[in-house]
């Protein structure tokens, strides 16, 4: 077994050279990528500032699911801090909760999903996206894995992320003043039909209220055309550019898309931290900011991401994704209680021979003890 281990990573370990570390792709005619150049990097200056960074983050778990339907919890979370320090205010409504029921239904020939919303308070209403926007054919190339529909359990997903959208702009428009940074976890490319409209809509008022729409994304699968990731490439061309212990680099590519209004920057925000992350401001504001506002920017969002549990990420994302986060323990309970009232109005056996369509493996499982 050690020899087959040996010659996998030798075969990797050859295959994956860094000699060549080719431009950044990024799988889409809507891009126009740049040659990477040593000059790109700036070394991070750092500002003192009194803007405020809000980050907002969500979370779904299913609770019951079938084939033809799905029924969700989600959480849409934001908070707000100066620097380090969290602001508090008490009037602030820091979270949304909301049920959503997404179902099969038969129309144009074809299936779609159409997903209806219950908030959990009637205060949240006005926070939330609009169903007639949530109805989405099983087979959009968007949607779909290769050939196979659309599943779902990741179409029921898409009214979180347009609860996200919504909170947003809420977030702008009600606490937050000019100067402000809002700060989406992931980035600002929209995927699903009808996203757009709500990333316009977020934008617009941060425009009005001159808050600074952006978003920082964990996680990045961008690659170049050498076959290299692109954070890895960036990594070795700064081991060699030595831009500094903080910096950020700029630009990667320029989005044509109406679908991705965003400039692209890869940042490291903290000396200590051996990570990258990708960044994104949106588009027209960061033409505008100019070097001054956007170190000013990058600065506090340095300052907030200092955790000795995870330095060089911000510290409002862990906290928020924390808040955010379905835990385990909860969807057992929101499950019984689903599966309850099921009972309770004796629709048990409609249900059940749904749910019996798709649950084998987690029978199986649960056999095993897994």
């Amino acid at each position: 077994m050690s020899d087959v281990v040996h010659k996998v990573v030798q075969n990797l370990d050859e295959v994956m050279t860094e000699k060549n570390l080719g431009k950044p792709y990024l799988s889409s005619h809507n891009y126009r990528a740049r040659e990477f150049d040593k000059s790109f990097f700036k070394p991070l200056k750092m500002v003192n500032s009194k803007r405020r960074l809000a980050f907002v983050d969500g979370g779904n778990q299913e609770l019951v699911g079938a084939p033809n339907f799905s029924i969700q919890l989600n959480r849409v979370c934001f908070n707000i801090f100066e620097g380090r320090k969290r602001v508090h205010d008490e009037s602030i409504p820091h979270k949304i909760e909301f049920f959503s029921a997404t179902f099969a239904v038969f129309k144009e020939e074809k299936i779609f999903y159409n997903t209806s919303i219950f908030p959990v308070a009637n205060t949240f209403s006005d926070l939330l996206p609009d169903e007639r926007d949530l109805s989405f054919d099983s087979t959009d190339r968007k949607l779909m894995v290769g050939t196979a529909r659309a599943d779902i359990e990741r179409v029921a997903s898409i009214a979180r992320r347009f609860g996200e959208w919504t909170f947003a702009r809420q977030v702008v428009q009600n606490w937050l003043r000019e100067g402000d940074v809002l700060v989406m976890d992931g980035t600002l490319r929209t995927a699903f039909q009808n996203e757009p409209k709500y990333a316009r809509e977020a934008y617009s008022a941060a425009k009005s209220k001159g808050v600074i729409f952006s978003g920082f994304a964990k996680a990045s699968r961008l690659l170049t055309t050498s076959g290299l990731s692109l954070i890895g490439a960036l990594q070795k061309l700064a081991n060699d550019a030595k831009p500094g212990p903080i910096w950020y680099y700029y630009p990667i590519a320029e989005s044509l898309s109406p679908e991705h209004e965003a400039a692209i920057f890869i940042v490291k925000l903290n000396e200590f931290s051996d990570r990258v992350y990708r960044y994104e401001i949106h588009a027209g504001q960061a033409q505008s900011l100019g070097t001054d506002n956007l170190n000013e920017v990058l600065s506090q969002l340095s300052v907030n991401s200092v955790d000795v549990s995870f330095p060089g990420y911000p510290y409002g994302l862990m906290d928020v994704d924390t808040i955010a986060r379905v835990r385990y323990d909860e969807v057992e309970t929101y499950r019984l209680m689903f599966l309850s009232e099921i009972s309770k109005m004796g629709s048990w056996p409609k249900f059940l021979r749904h749910i019996q369509a798709d649950d084998a493996h987690t029978f199986l499982n649960s056999l095993r003890g897994s």
